[in-house]
């Protein structure tokens, strides 16, 4: 993949600068650009139609959990991303991997290791850390699987909706941030409900929010 379009999303400098490193060693000529925040990195994809991959850091501002890996690839469906994550527990590795990311790097990652994964990412596989499977919950990943084949499954548009519900807006309001009819928000709603299979907006609010969990937990974790 010479010359390559690669966006890196992480808000630490010393570690795009190891990024760049590892992906200057891996693919000659690539082209580099760099967010600090998701709403940046999303108007770096609009502005480079050619981009290939993204490394996305787990935590960096306006990313809440796994959200933004799953909105990427709702939108963006031949967008390769990588996570890149100090939080390197198995169930988050999985978590990643099931939410549609190619690959998930541990901050903590030598040079070795981050050009190992790219390799392995360009090579069309799917790449995580040895002994990956340490603290994974059998039960929790078969569960985000079938949601990651859920939220898939949506529209870029539904998936817009189902944020707003997930925030609590009724479809008045959705209508009026979104520019559309409220009776298409409706039919947006229906839809979603049928895809995520629930029977109420509570719920698929509550199917949304689980992919911020791990975000939040780890975070109240380092606090502690």
């Amino acid at each position: 993949m010479i010359g390559a379009q690669v966006a890196i999303a992480d808000d630490h400098p010393l570690f795009r600068a190891a990024l760049k490193q590892a992906i200057i060693d891996c693919i000659p000529n690539a082209g580099m650009l760099e967010a600090e925040c998701f709403s940046e990195l999303l108007k770096l994809i609009e502005q480079t139609p050619t981009l290939e991959i993204i490394f996305l850091d787990l935590h960096m501002p306006g990313n809440d959990g796994f959200t933004g890996l799953t909105q990427l690839v709702n939108h963006y469906p031949d967008l390769i991303i990588v996570m890149v994550s100090s939080d390197c527990n198995g169930d988050n590795m999985q978590k990643a991997i099931n939410f549609g990311a190619s690959a998930f790097i541990p901050k903590s990652a030598d040079l070795t290791t981050i050009a190992t994964a790219i390799d392995s990412v360009l090579e069309g596989n799917v790449w995580l850390p040895e002994n990956n499977q340490e603290g994974v919950d059998q039960q929790a990943a078969l569960n985000h699987q079938k949601l990651a084949k859920q939220l898939a499954s949506l529209t870029p548009q539904q998936y817009n909706v189902l944020a707003q519900i997930a925030d609590g807006q009724l479809n008045k309001q959705i209508a009026y941030d979104l520019k559309i009819q409220e009776t298409t928000v409706k039919k947006h709603v229906s839809a979603i409900l049928e895809k995520l299979q629930v029977n109420n907006r509570t719920l698929a609010g509550l199917a949304y929010q689980e992919l911020m969990h791990t975000a939040a937990e780890n975070e109240a974790l380092v606090e502690s």
